[in-house]
């Protein structure tokens, strides 16, 4: 069988089978999201105060941001700041410097900066699904840079890691 016949045959199996699948209101996109816009339209996402030992007060700005942008980039969900139908609040726990890869002279080479957000997701329609968790993600860089140097950009890559985390957990609920 010709490699053009296969393509053909795999071609019409799956549009046989998306006719199969029944249709409905509920929303599934790539990223994960599986939501059903008939019963949850509006979120309310709360500001995530830092209660770390260490503060970079930009911190709380870049990791709200990141959040609103995601939730309004993947889903048809409206933001509010009164009732709504979900709920994301908590508060940034964690931001900490460690060292890592210690070479022969006993210095690091690497240190790592490592940030943690305690999240509460509350659905108002269905109590089983409510979450109470800490989402932790870090990044290493090279010992000789200044933390000020690389703090903004680190920073930026860890809120999306941890949006990405906080998603799945929760709006993507697979």
């Amino acid at each position: 069988m010709g490699s053009n016949k296969i393509i053909g045959l795999i071609g019409a199996l799956i549009v046989a089978v998306a006719a199969m699948l029944p249709q409905s209101c509920v929303s599934y996109k790539f990223n994960g999201s599986a939501l059903d816009y008939s019963i949850y339209r509006t979120i309310h996402v709360s500001e995530f105060p830092i209660r770390a030992a260490l503060v970079y007060p930009p911190l709380q700005q870049t990791f709200e941001n990141e959040l609103l942008d995601y939730i309004t980039r993947n889903t048809r969900l409206q933001t509010t700041d009164g009732a709504s139908d979900l709920q994301l609040e908590g508060e940034i726990t964690g931001y900490s410097l460690t060292p890592q890869a210690v070479t022969e002279n006993a210095f690091a080479s690497q240190t790592r900066l490592t940030i943690t957000v305690r999240v509460k997701y509350i659905d108002n329609k269905e109590d089983n699904k409510d979450i109470d968790q800490t989402f932790s993600a870090y990044r290493d860089f090279d010992s000789s840079l200044m933390l000020t140097d690389v703090q903004d950009q680190l920073c930026q890559e860890i809120a999306k890691e941890l949006v990405d985390l906080i998603f799945n957990a929760t709006l993507g609920n697979w």
